[in-house]
């Protein structure tokens, strides 16, 4: 007989764990001996038996007898594995809702309620880089406090100082976008899927640290923001209504943040001061990781789904035609990157920044076009679709 001593052990402060230990070891309808001196443990434990199933026999005040009931058996008789291992092979093509918030590879007990997580296919979010991607981005996460230089000296003139808080007061409110666009996917993402919504935690997360940086780096030597415009407001008030995970990371990711890499290295080159080249520099790092997983998941999903692709030319020209009649990038933005690109206000200088900053938008084509013809786009249908991308570049 299988013996449990708890000595002067309290039940409910562990002598427990030492009968359910040897009860593990029982099979159904075997006896296992429990003695010990702590006050109230036959009380204690009858009252457990019964709740769990198990038959209970008192021979004297220190020694009593549980038989093991078929009720633990019993009530995980119903359970499934939530996958089959905790690595990328055992993740489901399309996790049941009830498996809830389970660990991958974990035993669920039935009977668990059903969760309502909208995303639960795989070929929508899954991409086999995700959990690289992961790995990468927390090994990268940096801190706004050590890796900018804010004590370094900023004493631009008023008008370059002037153009490079509009051009952080343009940056917050589309990094604001970028947050919460991820951020709204990801609590209807089936958890099954964690290495998916481990990269869209920390997408947040780099947004939410962008928003910091660029709102310091606006307020260094001013009290106040720039200008908001309605027509920037209306291109990102398109991205943060998308409905379809699909559609906006590939709105957000492959075009919006993908064009914004090529800003960010741009702002980063002809940074006027150091604190501006720093803030601009570390952000880009970031996008990139974010420009590779739209990338990375939208093309699996495509090569899935012989109807993505037209999806996604659909929402293009849809937003294009919801977009036509705003402003686009308002003037004040396109000035001050045309002052940051020239430095100065002399006439070759001016002339020299528009050119700059003219190769800038059109880089920001090719990258568009390059990425479209690397999700399957056909060529002349890349760069048309790229040519129809909100002229607020986000």
């Amino acid at each position: 007989m299988r013996h449990a001593d708890l000595h002067d052990l309290p039940f409910e402060e562990g002598g427990s764990l030492l009968v359910k230990r040897a009860l593990r070891q029982a099979q159904d309808g075997e006896p296992v001996r429990v003695t010990g001196t702590a006050a109230d443990l036959e009380i204690l434990l009858r009252a457990w038996c019964r709740a769990e199933g198990h038959a209970f026999e008192s021979r004297d005040p220190a020694t009593m007898v549980l038989t093991k009931g078929p009720a633990a058996a019993q009530r995980w008789s119903g359970a499934e594995r939530a996958g089959e291992a905790a690595s990328p092979g055992g993740v489901s093509e399309r996790p049941p809702r009830r498996w809830g918030l389970a660990a991958r590879g974990a035993l669920v007990e039935a009977g668990t309620p059903e969760f309502g997580f909208a995303l639960v296919d795989k070929e929508e979010v899954w991409s086999e880089a995700t959990g690289r991607l992961y790995a990468q981005a927390a090994a990268n996460q940096w801190d706004p406090a050590s890796a900018i230089p804010w004590d370094a000296a900023v004493n631009l003139p008023d008008e370059i100082e002037d153009a490079v808080v509009q051009v952080m007061t343009y940056l917050i409110e589309n990094e604001t976008a970028a947050l919460l666009v991820p951020s709204r996917f990801l609590a209807q993402l089936h958890p099954h899927f964690r290495e998916v919504m481990q990269v869209l935690a920390v997408q947040a997360a780099d947004e939410a640290r962008h928003i910091e940086v660029f709102t310091r780096r606006a307020l260094l030597n001013r009290p106040r923001p720039g200008l908001s415009t309605a027509g920037g407001q209306a291109s990102l008030k398109t991205l943060i209504d998308e409905p379809d995970f699909a559609i906006a990371s590939f709105l957000l990711s492959v075009l919006g943040e993908g064009t914004f890499l090529s800003l960010l290295w741009f702002l980063a080159r002809f940074a006027p001061d150091p604190v501006t080249e720093a803030v601009c520099r570390m952000a880009a790092q970031d996008e990139a990781r974010h420009v590779a997983f739209g990338m990375a998941h939208l093309r699996e999903h495509a090569a899935q789904d012989a109807g993505l692709l037209g999806r996604l030319e659909m929402a293009v020209r849809r937003r294009h035609r919801e977009l036509q009649h705003t402003a686009g990038l308002n003037a004040e933005v396109f000035d001050a990157l045309l002052l940051i690109a020239a430095g100065s206000w002399e006439h070759e200088g001016l002339r020299l920044g528009h050119d700059r900053v003219t190769r800038l938008v059109a880089e920001m084509h090719e990258g568009r076009t390059m990425r479209l013809s690397r999700l399957g786009f056909e060529a002349a249908k890349a760069a048309e679709l790229a040519g129809l991308h909100t002229r607020n570049f986000m």
